[in-house]
Formats: structure tokens, C-alpha cells, sequence
């Protein structure tokens, strides 16, 4: 049976006639079938939400804690299984899909977002209080989008959602191999987590309380899992809900472009692994504490840190050692295994993600690698960071809530109900600088890449600037040797909220102004666009540069300039100028020969030092993004010489720099340029 849902799934037909739900499970009401309207999906959409929070199949829900699945290797993982119950608790004889959510942040959190939802009285206030908040262009806005992610339903898909168990859903969270309760030594992403996932899926499967189907759910590190797992084709699964997946776990986090750096990978570390210590008070209470957990702590008590230790303590590439050698080395096990490879997956998948986030990188290219049908496959991405998945959604305007999308999603893929979800986007955009869209396809139909240059010629924009210059389509203007230097001023930036996930956000002159982190930046502005004006796809920054030192660490920025001088960045990119070596095949170009893409190799092996004092060509490549200027704004790029705390170079790395200042050549025989997908010409 799963391999005919596979194949159906390939075409994009309905699954209506699989059986996937047993007769034990009384019938749904299901909507009449119609075509989503926009990113609300208009009447669709108000049917969605209304099936999702109305009155539900089955009062109850049934918890039982700390489940063990045993993998084939012997490794006792615990999984909380939430099933449907009737009015005295007691979980239904029905036989259900089941989700399955992959976790390392203990499933002690999902189980107390449970408890917390669950108070009787206390969600609905909380989230009226969310979606009561306005706080739209005052310095409040970044605090009002933490706050509005409550509202938006992806607490939800991180934890545990009732009414999905409730209307007829198993879903069971389980602790990966050495986090939480589960046995073993954690394995960050690596082969053998990847087979405890598949078979965790299999397990689900064969329950006595299954139907059969899988799906799988769960925000970041769960969603990265599903991208792992969907690729492996396990015959159970039946459809995906990833919220925030990564597919390049280098490329994406350590190092983001071709710069690398540290950002907030040690403290995000070292959350994981202090949470994976909390013991099991339960069984130590019932005298059945597990002394197998304990051994596999102390054998692993800090999981991948000593890349960190490593990267700090190494003073030249040659005494890197250890898991930072293999991250770095393009053909070692780890660097696969960070690898997902979603042009292998044959379930239906709705991904999310954000412009900002710290996946943005592979979201689109995840959607784009899947050889499903549109609809079949479909993204969605809002303007937001890590932790404002799903921030505003079921705002007028804004597609549903996240909880009421996967709600209709796997009702449609696992019980075959003919709800108009495969109509909606395909690809849902909040557009930087507009509003939400519905695209056929990212980046958008009709999109040109342009050539528009750096030009020393003062713009009259940007007076707090290193430099003050100018954006022109019509080609270089006189010579030019142009400053920057490393500087602490990107601590308030678009890249800082990005790094702390959002948190720096919540200071508006930070968040989403560019102008105090403009003060260490070369700045240069295009003149104002006449009329609305698409950016969409990926960006490239190519610079003309000269170094005092054998390495130098660059960033660029792609700005949206308001008539009253507010600089927000669309998207950013950076490079550690001996990693600038490019693999030309995995590279994206224009029709006229313009890399617009650039995949650096990203390899100790291919490191190039530079020549202190000759000029050196740099491509900057700038992470895709969808925006538009509205009439009356400017296109600005900013070249920084540094990027803390997101760009921070292993020692050897800022050992070789210098921390010197650096500069770049305007040099009409070599230009530095910035390539742009729009659809019209911006300057």
C-alpha cells in the first residue's frame, strides 16, 4: 500500500481511494473540494480553521509517557504517544495515522506545551492577547512578532497540537539517541540517527493502534530530521510538515556563503547538551532509573563541542584536528551526513521558512530539489527569524495559522480527505517591502538578472556611512580605493537578530535599520525606482579587493532604503576570502555568463591565502530572497569588513587576517558589481 501512495503521491493525485483509516474511525465531514484564493486561501481556508478548532471526533487524550522503542543496535529510545481518548481518559480502539516528531530539546518540553494548552480557560485569552497586538512601524514591531508566534500556531507544530490527536491523530515525540530520555550518544545529524528515525517510523507503523500511515512533524532540528528521513523513502511515510528545515547544515549555519563562523552554534550546543543530563525523576521515583543513560552521559558529556574548542584553540589550519577538520573536509562522513538530499523525496511536503531565518539558505532550494507536482510539494515563507515561525499567520491577509495548515495537510495525504489544501500557493511569499503573495513558482516568472555597479560618486544617502557612494546600471565611474575595517557596530543588525534567532529584533534600530551598523559599512544607493519594483531569487555581490594580510573576511548586505533614509536588509551574504575557490558546476549563472549564485567549495583543501597588496576577485554570493520597492525607494549594497557575532573564523582563519582593515578597488577595468533578479531596471 505505501508504494501505490507513492507513486500516486508522484502525480499528485488524492489519495481517496487507499483506505488509510480504518472503519474503526467514524467518517470525517469533509468540505466541499474548491481552489485556495492567495495566501489566505479564502474559503478554504475559513473551512480549515473551522474543522481544526471546532468540536473534535474524540473528547479526550490518552499520554503514555517514556514508551521504549529499541533500535536494531540494541539503543533503548523513549517516546510520550499521545492518543485519542473518550470522556474518562481512556485511550479509543481506534487505529489512527500517526505523526512522529524527532526531538533533541527533551520531550519534557512538548509534554509541558501539552499541559500548558491544556489548562482549561487559558488558551484562548492568551492567544486573543497575541493577535490583539498592533504594533506595526513603532520600535515595539520585533517584540510584537515574538509574542504574535503564539498566535500563529507553531507552538503547535513544535510540541504536541490536541486538536489534531483529538480528531483523530497519534502523535509520538521522541528524545534522539543521547538526548532526553533516550540511551545512547547523541549523533548531531549523523547515519546512525538517521536509521534510529527510520526506524521509529517502522515501530509507528506496525502499533496495534496505527493505520498504517506515518507523517512526521516538527519545527528546526525535527524538521531537518523529516528532510533526512523523507529522502530514504520508508515505505510508512506518507507526508511531511517541515517547519524550518535545513538541507546543508554547513552551507546554512557554520558557514553561511563562503564566511565561517561560529554564531550562535556553542550556545545552541551547549542547550542540548545540558538538557540531555535532566534525569528521569519518574523512574528514579519508581526505583527503575535507567544506569545505561547515566553510562552513555559520561562517555558523551558534551557532544561536538570540541569543534568549538578546537576552532578557538588552533592557532594554524595545519594543527585543526577532530570533528572541525571533517566539517571542513568536502568528502568526510560528517560533511555527508549534513547533507540532505531532498531531490530524493516522494511524499507530499509543505515547507516553511523565513527570509531571515537561520535555514534560509536551503528553504527554497529544498522546495525547488523535490520532483513533486506544485501542490504536491509547496513552500511557504514569511519575514521572519528562527523563532517567529508562523508570526501573524491567521491575521487577515496572512495565510492560516501553521497549526490549521499541517491540520489540512495530513488530513488530505493520510486520510484522503478532499479539503483543497494541494490548491493552495503553490509557493506562499510575504514579499520584503509588501505584502503576502502566491507564486506559481520561486524565484518568480519574468525576473532579469542585472548588472548594477559600486561607484565611489556620492549618493547623498548614506552621510553616517565609511562611504557614501552610488548604485548605477550605466557602468564604473573614475577609480577609487575605498576603506573598511573590522568593527563591533553588526552586534545591532539584521545578521545579529538572526544569529540570537530573533532576539535582537525586538530592538527595532536593530532589527530592521541597518543605519548604526552602516556606520562600519562602505554604502552605495541606487537612485529611487519610479515604480514597484520585483527582487526575487538569489543575488551575487562580486567585489574587485585588496588585502594588507593573507585572509579577509567580507560581507555584503542587499538594502531597501526608504524615502526618509531607513535602510532594512532584504538579504546577506558572506566570504572568507581564502575560501573563495567556487565549484563552477553546482554555481548558478545569468544568460550572460554572470555567476548569480556561487557554491564555494567551503574545504581546507581548497583554501586559497591571498596576496597581501594584489587585488583579489570576490564573489559574494547573497542568500535568494523575494522583495519589492515601492516607488520613491532606493537599492542600496553595503560591504562590511567583518560581520560579529555571525561571521567569527575559526583561529587560523582570523589568525591569517589580522583583523586588519581592508579595501575595495573601483577599478573601471575590474568592476565590483552587484547582480540583481529583478523585473525591472533599478538606477
Amino acid at each position: 500500500m505505501g508504494t501505490a501512495r507513492k507513486l500516486l503521491t508522484a502525480a499528485g493525485s488524492v489519495l481517496l481511494t487507499l483506505g488509510v483509516v480504518t472503519a474503526a474511525v467514524p467518517a470525517v465531514a469533509q468540505p466541499a473540494p474548491g481552489v485556495a484564493s492567495g495566501p489566505t486561501a479564502g474559503t478554504l481556508g475559513e473551512q480549515w480553521t473551522a474543522t481544526h478548532d471546532g468540536p473534535q471526533r474524540y473528547p479526550g487524550i490518552h499520554v503514555q509517557p517514556d514508551v521504549p522503542i529499541t533500535m536494531s543496535d540494541g539503543v533503548v529510545l523513549k517516546a510520550d504517544v499521545y492518543r485519542p481518548a473518550d470522556a474518562a481518559g481512556a485511550p479509543v480502539d481506534a487505529k489512527t495515522p500517526v505523526i512522529v516528531n524527532m526531538t533533541p530539546y527533551t520531550k519534557l518540553l512538548s509534554r509541558l506545551a501539552n499541559l500548558a494548552l491544556s489548562v482549561p480557560g487559558i488558551e484562548e485569552p492568551v492567544m486573543d492577547f497575541a493577535r490583539s497586538i498592533n504594533e506595526t512601524g513603532t520600535p515595539f514591531q520585533g517584540v510584537a512578532d515574538l509574542v504574535k508566534t503564539l498566535s500563529g500556531g507553531g507552538i503547535r507544530t513544535f510540541a504536541v497540537d490536541p486538536q489534531l490527536v483529538r480528531s483523530g491523530y497519534t502523535q509520538v515525540v521522541v528524545d534522539v539517541r543521547g538526548t532526553g530520555f533516550s540511551q545512547g550518544i547523541w549523533q548531531v545529524f549523523r547515519e546512525r540517527e538517521q536509521q534510529d528515525t527510520l526506524e521509529v517510523i517502522d515501530w509507528a507503523a506496525a502499533q496495534p493502534f496505527s493505520a498504517g500511515s506515518v507523517g512526521m512533524n516538527g519545527v528546526s532540528y525535527s524538521a531537518i530530521n523529516q528532510v533526512q528521513a523523507a529522502a530514504k523513502n520508508p515505505s510508512a511515510l506518507g507526508a511531511i510538515f517541515p517547519v524550518e528545515p535545513g538541507a546543508d547544515l554547513l552551507r546554512d549555519v557554520v558557514a553561511p556563503g563562503g564566511g565561517v563562523g561560529v554564531g550562535f552554534l556553542p550556545f545552541w550546543l551547549a542547550a542540548i547538551d545540558g538538557l540531555k543530563w535532566v534525569p528521569d525523576v519518574r523512574s528514579m521515583l519508581r526505583g527503575e532509573f535507567d544506569e545505561q543513560w547515566l553510562r552513555d552521559r559520561m562517555a558523551d558529556p558534551a557532544t561536538f563541542l570540541d569543534v568549538f574548542a578546537d576552532a578557538v584553540t588552533a592557532p594554524t589550519v595545519d594543527a585543526v584536528q577532530g570533528d572541525l577538520r571533517r566539517l571542513l573536509d568536502k568528502d568526510s562522513t560528517l560533511r555527508r551526513d549534513l547533507q540532505s538530499h531532498p531531490e530524493r523525496i516522494t511524499v507530499p511536503t509543505m515547507v516553511y521558512g523565513g527570509w531571515h531565518d537561520l535555514f534560509a539558505n536551503s528553504e527554497p532550494r529544498i522546495y525547488n530539489a523535490i520532483p513533486l507536482e506544485p501542490g504536491t510539494k509547496q513552500l511557504i515563507m514569511g519575514d521572519g527569524y528562527h523563532m517567529t515561525f508562523g508570526s501573524g499567520f491567521g491575521e487577515p491577509g496572512a495565510p492560516p495559522r501553521l497549526d490549521v495548515l499541517q491540520r489540512a495537510w495530513f488530513d488530505h495525504w493520510l486520510k484522503g480527505i478532499d479539503n483543497g489544501i494541494e490548491t493552495y500557493g503553490p509557493v506562499t511569499m510575504l514579499q520584503q517591502g509588501g505584502e503576502w503573495i502566491s507564486a506559481r513558482g520561486f524565484p518568480q516568472p519574468g525576473m532579469e538578472y542585472r548588472r548594477i555597479y559600486l561607484d565611489a560618486a556620492p549618493s547623498g544617502t548614506a552621510p553616517g556611512s565609511v562611504h557614501d557612494g552610488t548604485l548605477t546600471p550605466d557602468g564604473p565611474g573614475a577609480p577609487a580605493t575605498l576603506t573598511a575595517a573590522p568593527s563591533l557596530n553588526t552586534l545591532c543588525s539584521r545578521d545579529a537578530a538572526e544569529q540570537t534567532m530573533g532576539i535582537v529584533a525586538a530592538v527595532e534600530a536593530c532589527g530592521r535599520d541597518s543605519r548604526i551598523a552602516e556606520k562600519a559599512a562602505l554604502s552605495f544607493t541606487s537612485a529611487p525606482v519610479a515604480e514597484s519594483t520585483v527582487i526575487s531569487g538569489p543575488v551575487n555581490v562580486h567585489l574587485n579587493t585588496v588585502m594588507d594580510a593573507t585572509d579577509g573576511y567580507w560581507t555584503a548586505t542587499l538594502n531597501d532604503v526608504a524615502p526618509d533614509g531607513k535602510s532594512t536588509v532584504l538579504t546577506s551574504g558572506q566570504l572568507v576570502a581564502s575560501l573563495r575557490a567556487i565549484d563552477e558546476e553546482k554555481s548558478g549563472y545569468s544568460p550572460s555568463g554572470d555567476i548569480v549564485d556561487p557554491h564555494h567549495v567551503l574545504s581546507l583543501d581548497a583554501l586559497e591565502p591571498v596576496t597581501p597588496g594584489q587585488p583579489t576577485q570576490l564573489d559574494v554570493g547573497l542568500v535568494a530572497t523575494d522583495a519589492v520597492l515601492q516607488p520613491g525607494h532606493r537599492l542600496r549594497v553595503d560591504v562590511f569588513a567583518s560581520n560579529f557575532p555571525k561571521g567569527l573564523p575559526p583561529r587560523p582563519l582570523l589568525n591569517a587576517s589580522g583583523l586588519k582593515p581592508q579595501h575595495l578597488v573601483l577599478d573601471p577595468a575590474s568592476p565590483s558589481y552587484v547582480t540583481v533578479p529583478t523585473g525591472r531596471p533599478i538606477g
